[in-house]
């Protein structure tokens, strides 16, 4: 999908919309729709107009008063638009333009990789075209972003069938040379040089190897002295190991557990598109969790990258034990600040639904400020927990130095406070475990993978450069 700035509106095909336009605009449109358009300025209730007129359709949107609110126009806009339309123009203020251009190209995110009628069902659209109001910059910032949440669903869409720990290292790999930011693989015998006993642990069950992809992209006049690291949980599929989960309703969508790696992959992919003066490190640690050959049991005890020793009382807390290494290993950058995302627990969305993701942490108050700022701007929204030293006392173990799991109350606390241990620098951790992956539609977030939390984290990092 191309994005680019047009000229006047009357000269465009396809779809024609006016955003927030007042009468004058009927000089330049034929009789019928500016008879429509009348009618629906003097109706206050009315906020969206659709005249579909000799293959061309006409598009009429009043100011909004929030933000959310023109992206979900945008989606309605999808919603009346025919598949087969192959471009839309957009006349309008800049805000509101870039808002409703959004929430609709959003919505034109279609995964038909394995639809035999592929050709039959996707959406003809190429282009979208902006009034000359509306600048080059902010044209290819959303374009950027666009992408990487475009590529972030595919990647947690695609079935472990077709993305493996390898496979999701390669795709990092190619986004890095695209975008032009280093990306270094670590295979297995590299990650049992580093004893990595988290990550190999949870590997044991399974016929692919691990991997630990690094990400770096730093500019030449990076706006901070010591990087922001990211980390993201890369588990390519859950079956729980030896602790089980049941099969319906909980296993089937387990190909989204490594929705934490394709949001922190896609954030330095759209970082380094749009060439953001900050300096990023990625962590990806990746693995599939199996029951097979020498699964790891509950009771293992297993030494950690760190040399921690953790307690396994259950297997299907092996996000904590990936993401546990990756974080002891961002201690060697000396980092500002620490950030993880990890579809980590059942609690989090138990808690809090799809609408929202948890966060919390110990780094001083303004990164949760801007976090907080830009989540309600994107509307990606957080909602911060307790994140008190009580409940790291239910991660202790009576014969290792941890247990992987607490005691069934507050478990998206007790996990970041397991995760916590293993940081040194100012630290947040984010569950996304609700808004990752949708069972149902959900606006112009679709359903299956949603690419959640880019969004987020590209406003928080032009806020903090």
């Amino acid at each position: 999908m191309n994005l680019n700035t047009s000229a006047a509106f009357d000269q465009q095909e396809g779809l024609v919309v006016l955003v927030g336009k007042k009468m004058e605009t009927q000089t330049k449109l034929p009789k019928v729709v500016a008879e429509e358009l009348e009618i629906f300025h003097k109706n206050a209730d009315l906020q969206f107009l659709h005249v579909p007129l000799k293959g061309k359709h006409f598009v009429f949107i009043k100011d909004q008063a929030t933000d959310e609110k023109m992206r979900i126009m945008g989606h309605k806009l999808r919603g009346v638009l025919p598949k087969e339309v192959k471009s839309v123009f957009i006349d309008g203020g800049k805000s509101n333009s870039l808002l409703l251009a959004e929430g609709f190209a959003l919505s034109c995110y279609q995964y038909l990789k394995y639809r035999k009628e592929a050709d039959k069902e996707k959406f003809a659209l190429e282009t979208i075209d902006f009034s000359a109001k509306i600048t080059t910059s902010a044209i290819e910032e959303l374009a950027a972003s666009l992408k990487a949440v475009f590529w972030a669903r595919d990647l947690v869409n695609e079935p472990v069938s077709g993305l493996n720990a390898t496979q999701l290292a390669e795709a990092i790999e190619a986004k890095g040379k695209e975008a032009k930011f280093s990306v270094t693989i670590l295979e297995k015998s590299k990650i049992e040089a580093l004893k990595m006993g988290g990550l190999l642990a949870v590997n044991k069950g399974s016929v692919d190897p691990p991997t630990f992809t690094i990400m770096e992209y730093k500019p030449k006049k990076a706006s901070n002295k010591n990087p922001i690291v990211l980390v993201g949980k890369g588990v390519v599929y859950d079956t729980g190991g030896l602790s089980l989960k049941p099969t319906a309703g909980s296993m089937d969508a387990m190909k989204s557990d490594m929705a934490g790696a394709a949001m922190m992959a896609g954030t330095i992919y759209a970082a380094a598109m749009m060439e953001l003066p900050i300096h990023l490190i990625g962590l990806i640690p990746a693995t599939d969790n199996r029951p097979g050959l020498n699964a790891y049991t509950p009771g293992d005890i297993i030494t950690m990258y760190d040399g921690t020793t953790v307690e396994v009382l259950n297997t299907d807390a092996e996000g904590r034990m990936i993401l546990a290494d990756a974080l002891a290993y961002s201690d060697k950058y000396k980092p500002e600040l620490v950030i993880d995302a990890a579809t980590l627990t059942g609690a989090a969305a138990r808690a809090i639904g799809t609408r929202a993701s948890i966060m919390m942490g110990n780094a001083d108050r303004k990164y949760f400020n801007m976090l907080n700022e830009a989540g309600m701007e994107t509307y990606e929204r957080l909602v911060e927990f307790p994140f008190w030293d009580d409940y790291y006392d239910d991660m202790k173990s009576k014969i290792a130095d941890l247990n992987n799991v607490g005691n069934g109350y507050a478990g998206m606390i007790t996990a970041g406070k397991f995760l916590e241990h293993f940081v040194k620098a100012p630290y947040i951790h984010m569950d996304i475990a609700g808004p990752a992956f949708l069972d149902k539609p959900q606006d112009y977030r679709g359903f299956g993978g949603t690419g959640t939390g880019i969004r987020l984290m590209i406003n928080f990092l032009k806020r903090l450069s």
